[in-house]
């Protein structure tokens, strides 16, 4: 048998899948419950990202203990990604969870918002991250946490439980508090045509080098 010509060799696969709304998302990453998962566009999930759409909230059973289809259907969307975010290497994703007696753990979405910058080996269980949030490396916010728009989360913080960051705060320290503001200006510019990207800015620039 004859060995095929060198031009008609299979070309090597994208380390990235791109969706038709622009997400491109890494073949490494680990994503549970994909149908719980929403994103918004143009967003990047990277290898060996970690992300738990299969731990969701359901709806109760109705009190009478009679079997009805909807009992069993989803009540929102375990996790929620605007448009043009970016969660580096091997971040975890997880929707904050409450446990009650006899009724076991119950989780609540997690929605992070447009322009969002996650840095690697971070591990986001918050509530909610509003838009144009820059995470540094290695950063957890815990279960229930809160961070308004406009703010940075500076490398190795540990954001705590149901704390909630205003906006345009600069965060910090284990447990972290709020050391400072960004200041006026922080996060504009960046995201056009050949401009370089900028932090809580427009992240469309860092977006299109992915490949």
């Amino acid at each position: 048998m004859s060995r095929p010509a060198p031009g008609n060799r299979r070309s090597t696969k994208s380390e990235y899948i791109e969706t038709d709304t622009g997400n491109k998302i890494s073949r490494k990453a680990h994503i549970e419950g994909k149908p719980n998962i929403m994103l918004g566009g143009r967003t990047v999930i990277m290898a060996g990202v970690t992300m738990r759409g299969d731990l969701q909230r359901k709806q109760e059973r109705p009190a009478d203990g009679s079997e009805s289809a909807a009992a069993d259907k989803v009540s929102s969307t375990a996790i929620t990604i605007g448009r043009g975010t970016i969660i580096s290497t091997n971040t975890t994703i997880r929707p904050p969870m409450r446990s009650s007696r006899g009724s076991g753990p119950t989780f609540y979405p997690l929605r992070i918002g447009d322009n969002v910058f996650v840095g690697p080996g971070s591990h986001i269980s918050a509530l909610s991250v509003s838009s144009n949030v820059h995470v540094g490396a290695g950063c957890v916010l815990a279960p229930f946490s809160i961070v308004k728009e406009h703010c940075r989360i500076l490398p190795g913080t540990v954001v705590p439980p149901a704390m909630v960051v205003p906006p345009g705060s600069v965060v910090a320290g284990k447990p972290g508090r709020v050391v400072g503001e960004v200041g006026e200006g922080w996060g504009q510019g960046g995201g056009g045509e050949g401009e370089e990207w900028v932090e809580g800015g427009d992240l469309r620039a860092l977006v299109r080098k992915v490949r």
